[in-house]
């Protein structure tokens, strides 16, 4: 029986088109949903919300439903089979194994679930993890801006800043640059993934558009105060944070909300995405007629409450009377400043709770702060999303209501939501799930860059063109709703195929920029020597990249036909052909729907 005639540069293509088809058969549902909005890279953004009344009337952007997918020849499906526990580990609670990772896991004398809690505890206290190689690299890089005061970057990068030159803008939004930088070395390199993972999440809760205009020299900071400070600390304590923060006073205009004419757009936003949700929202109605809870706290908001609320936080704003603004008193360090000529003193009403006039200065604000914290609609809420993200579309309902008990409990503790994602991760509903999720897009560039061991040190300017152009640029939701979680919204034929796009270009080696930077990847380094038939190559590659076989066996075998090309499956195979076959056998292994699922 003759072999295959050897397959052309545009029957490569083929195979690997039919794998995205493949894939978005297996990841996408039979239903329209609403799409990512992407931002435009370079440039800097304004700040245009929109602010319906619930989160459920913003208008859809449909995607082609799954039925419109035509069969293709290597099929994937929803994984039913078990897969191991580190796989599962590894895919939700971290941005996909690296190189040995696995390796490591399966050595340990001990039983699946012994060796994850102990992984876990340690990811639970990511100061005590080693993660000398991610600073190296972070030192590596050259940032200049990661430790800088929030004084420090309005100064450096603000007032003493002309804004007259190409120069002039880069200075102005490098902080918010290297933290996109220093974002992708951390999920590529950092041991503490899941804090990573978290620091994803919660930087998508309370999203923050990384160009709104007057927020990229502050993004540095939001990032690391607001978000990085309380990742395994206190929600209110988060809440507090993200609500001085200079980065989301600007996003979402609370900067400029004073008592001669209030500015409900932060008010509404705390509401509706950061704490109660949509799901709690009452309609337009009397405050009055809201049922109570047990502590005569409404049990949800109307619109009323918004109003008020935004009353407690007037006077909330930035002291950046240093940048062309002549407010006597207010100071020029472009940090938080509560200004009290700006703030209603008078009494209001929020959540059926009554706040008396002329508290102390932020009272009101904190007040308002402390009620949603630690409202039980608060904790269904976010929870809901913390079960979302970490372990399926639709999560139990039992594992989302033992995860809001655990926040409640620990409502006050300095480390309740460490709690709560222990809850989460421990529990049999989430070693029980797979593949009820797909990776989105920068899940799927973090997971391919980490199993590649690509070198984050030196990033090329079009990388982030490419990773852009996924539809998920990083911290690039306008929006306030931050992207979607679910399989649907990134599922699409189109979406998929330029993710094996972007898996090309890092393969072959295109992703690099004038300067001389480049993201390399030596594949045939990183095949053992020995190696050199199609068969124990498919396999071993199979291996490295997935940690378990394809769901089918057919893939297994065309793809190490694909390699063997006119030769055997167990024929040696000469170093020209491994040179030319090698890098498109991994490119079609990363665009299987195995790889996209999580």
């Amino acid at each position: 029986m003759s072999e295959p005639h050897p397959m052309t540069r545009r029957e490569v293509l083929k195979a690997g088109a039919l794998l995205v088809v493949a894939a978005s058969a297996a990841c996408a549902r039979n239903e329209a949903t609403p799409g990512p909005a992407t931002a435009t890279p370079g440039g800097m953004g304004h700040n245009h919300h929109s602010h319906p009344t619930s989160a459920a009337t913003r208008a859809p952007v449909s995607v082609a439903p799954a039925t419109a997918v035509p069969q293709p020849t290597l099929a994937g499906s929803n994984i039913e089979a078990a897969v191991p526990l580190d796989i599962i580990v590894w895919n939700r609670l971290a941005f996909g194994p690296r190189p040995g990772d696995l390796v490591e896991w399966r050595s340990r004398n001990a039983a699946p679930e012994e060796v994850f809690a102990q992984w876990l505890e340690g990811q639970l206290y990511p100061e005590t993890l080693d993660d000398s190689e991610c600073d190296a690299g972070l030192a590596a890089a050259g940032f200049t801006t990661l430790h800088k005061s929030p004084e420090q970057i309005w100064a450096d990068h603000v007032v003493d800043n002309d804004m007259n030159s190409d120069d002039d803008w880069q200075r102005f939004v490098r902080p918010m640059t290297e933290t996109v930088q220093a974002t992708l070395l951390r999920m590529t390199h950092s041991r503490r993934q899941l804090y990573e993972v978290l620091v994803d999440f919660w930087h998508n809760h309370f999203n923050v558009f990384r160009e709104t205009e007057s927020t990229p020299p502050l993004f540095m900071a939001y990032d690391r105060d607001a978000i990085r400070a309380h990742v395994f600390g206190n929600f209110r304590d988060m809440l507090a944070a993200v609500a001085t923060s200079p980065a989301m006073l600007y996003y979402l205009d609370n900067y400029n909300n004073q008592v001669a004419g209030p500015n409900e757009n932060w008010a509404r936003e705390l509401f509706e995405l950061h704490t109660l949700g949509a799901e709690n929202y009452f309609g337009v109605r009397d405050p009055k007629g809201v049922p109570k809870l047990a502590n005569g706290i409404a049990a949800g908001y109307v619109d009323n409450d918004v109003y008020e609320a935004a009353r407690a936080f007037t006077g909330w704003r930035v002291g950046d009377n240093s940048w062309g603004y002549e407010d006597a008193g207010v100071p020029g360090t472009g940090a938080f400043y509560f200004h009290r000529p700006w703030h209603d003193r008078f009494n209001k009403l929020v959540l059926g709770q009554y706040l008396p006039h002329d508290q102390a200065d932020m009272k009101d604000g904190l007040d308002v702060l402390g009620m949603l914290a630690a409202h039980p609609g608060t904790a269904r809420f976010v929870c809901r999303k913390l079960c979302r993200r970490l372990i399926s579309d639709s999560p139990p309902e039992s594992v989302v209501q033992r995860a809001a008990e655990i926040f409640l409990e620990r409502k006050d503790a300095p480390d309740q939501l460490r709690h709560v994602v222990r809850e989460i991760a421990l529990s049999e509903e989430f070693k029980a799930t797979w593949g009820e999720k797909i990776k989105r897009p920068l899940e799927a560039v973090a997971s391919l860059l980490r199993a590649l061991e690509v070198d984050m040190t030196q990033q090329p300017d079009s990388l982030f063109w490419y990773v852009d152009g996924l539809g998920q640029p990083l911290f690039g939701r306008r929006p306030p709703d931050g992207y979607p979680d679910r399989r649907e919204a990134w599922s699409s034929t189109n979406g998929l195929l330029n993710r094996w796009n972007f898996g090309v270009a890092l393969i072959e080696g295109w992703i690099s920029d004038e300067s001389g930077r480049a993201l390399a990847v030596d594949l045939r380094a990183q095949t053992p020597p020995e190696l050199n038939r199609a068969a124990a190559l498919a396999d071993y590659w199979i291996d490295r990249l997935l940690g378990r076989p394809l769901q089918h066996a057919a893939d297994r075998d065309a793809l190490a036909r694909f390699l063997a090309g006119e030769y055997g499956l167990d024929d040696e195979l000469p170093a020209d052909h491994l040179d030319w076959r090698l890098p498109g056998l991994v490119e079609l292994i990363l665009m299987s729907p195995d790889f996209q699922l999580r």
